[in-house]
């Protein structure tokens, strides 16, 4: 990709076919720059400016708003598990390669992306880091440390019954809540983010258990609101997705396992939702080859089967779907799988192509605090745009293919997409493990008996 140069902040994309994120069929047109800001979405503009303004010619190409990842952790640096993330992290070499990881979505068509918790907070400073220009990444929204109740969320008895530990906090009275919500508003979260529910051994529900009352949802929902920040919950289960709408929740992750209560909630709020199958998806479609067992697969599979005919009602009811793909952990690496949401939406919830991509683009502006401002081509909006080789209204599929991305624009600056130089591991950085089985004397046997195996 050769690089372009703006004249006066001005640059014209001639001759592309404009998807333009809000929905609407593409249509051949020109897209004129001016700064930060889109100025103009018409045909034959190039007969309309001057000669001497940079152009990029899009013929044959897609031109569409940059993707918008409303659930990614950037902070993680893709975990095999939870005890790797908690327990082989350090705080400033994280911060570092979330540094790195960051410019993998930029390089990948993600113009920005909502970080919904973070170890030690370091999403705080990552954001600052960008948007002054320090590391290069694309637009990004953060959430603190989850507020967590000692029943752990989905790490169970590796949380401590007090304190932090990796991206979470206990909180446990009605002061504790207040008190940590206002710290971090203090400290310049965009979000609010409540984990809502978790994994307890003897649970009898499908799902996860809620393990917020709604009284104590509603107390987060007052104290961040009075301060003008959004709250966001982790909600796998009915009652707690049912609970989240009620206590006044801005958005919701997952809303899995949704029964009629549930959804009258959510449609009656109009609360988006994220529901990440990303990473559902991959375990079912790929787990195989990193060692995960058949019934793993087959659960995660299930929870979208189970979950995706009352999250298309929801939509067809108005709530917003938005797209997220839990990007972080070893299933879901940074720069792989971040149009693999639309996928699903399309194959799996019955959205078309079209609806897809605005669940990713103009839909997931939402996220970022910017609706109205950025996730779509039309004049006055931010100048987040990629541009694609192939007919992605068509398959969103294409997204995923990075020989096809021609220019990612920022802001209206044409970025620099080489993709980071692969790295190494610091030093006990990952969890050691000798594999994904136990050794039992069958194994042996099932190995030695295999056609490939000459013992």
């Amino acid at each position: 990709m050769g690089a372009v140069s703006s004249l006066q902040g001005t640059l014209l994309i001639h001759g592309g076919s404009v998807v333009d994120g809000l929905g609407n069929a593409p249509r051949r047109a020109d897209v004129l720059l001016k700064g930060e800001r889109i100025a103009a979405v018409e045909s034959a503009l190039d007969t309309r400016v001057a000669a001497d303004v940079p152009r990029i010619d899009a013929h044959g190409l897609t031109v569409m708003p940059g993707l918008i990842d409303a659930h990614c952790h950037i902070s993680f640096d893709e975990p095999n598990s939870n005890d790797e993330l908690f327990f082989h992290r350090r705080e400033g070499l994280a911060a570092i390669i979330a540094a790195a990881n960051v410019q993998k979505l930029l390089a990948a068509g993600v113009t920005g992306f909502f970080d919904a918790d973070s170890l030690w907070e370091i999403g705080v400073d990552l954001r600052d880091a960008i948007e002054a220009g320090i590391v290069r990444g694309p637009r990004m929204t953060t959430g603190g440390n989850a507020l967590l109740t000692s029943v752990g969320g989905t790490a169970g008895r590796l949380i401590p019954d007090e304190g932090r530990r990796g991206y979470g906090v206990v909180v446990h009275s009605r002061d504790d809540i207040v008190r940590e919500v206002r710290r971090q508003i203090k400290i310049g979260v965009d979000w609010i983010k409540v984990h809502v529910t978790g994994l307890t051994p003897r649970q009898k529900i499908k799902g996860e258990v809620q393990v917020w009352s709604l009284d104590e949802m509603k107390l987060v929902c007052d104290t961040a609101h009075e301060l003008g920040t959004p709250v966001v919950g982790h909600c796998r289960g009915a009652s707690s997705t049912r609970d989240a709408a009620l206590a006044g929740f801005d958005m919701i992750l997952h809303a899995t396992y949704m029964d009629e209560e549930a959804l009258s909630a959510v449609v009656d709020k109009r609360v988006p939702i994220v529901p990440t199958f990303t990473f559902q998806a991959n375990l079912a479609d790929y787990g195989a080859a990193v060692g995960a067992s058949e019934g793993i697969r087959k659960l995660f599979q299930k929870e979208i089967t189970d979950s995706a005919v009352m999250l298309k009602r929801a939509f067809d009811a108005g709530v917003p779907l938005l797209c997220g793909t839990e990007s972080g952990f070893s299933i879901t690496p940074y720069g792989d799988w971040h149009y693999r949401e639309l996928e699903v939406f399309v194959n799996d919830l019955g959205l078309t192509p079209l609806e897809a991509i605005t669940a990713a683009t103009s839909a997931n502006a939402f996220a970022l605090g910017l609706a109205s401002e950025t996730g779509a081509i039309e004049a006055q909006r931010l100048a987040d745009i990629i541009i694609i080789d192939g007919d992605v209204a068509r398959d969103v599929r294409l997204l995923g293919d990075r020989s096809r991305l021609r220019h990612v624009i920022l802001n209206g600056e044409v970025m620099d997409i080489t993709p980071p130089a692969t790295r190494r591991d610091p030093p006990g950085w990952r969890a050691p493990h000798y594999g994904t089985r136990i050794l039992r004397r069958e194994v042996v046997d099932e190995f030695d008996n295999t056609p490939s195996h000459k013992p």
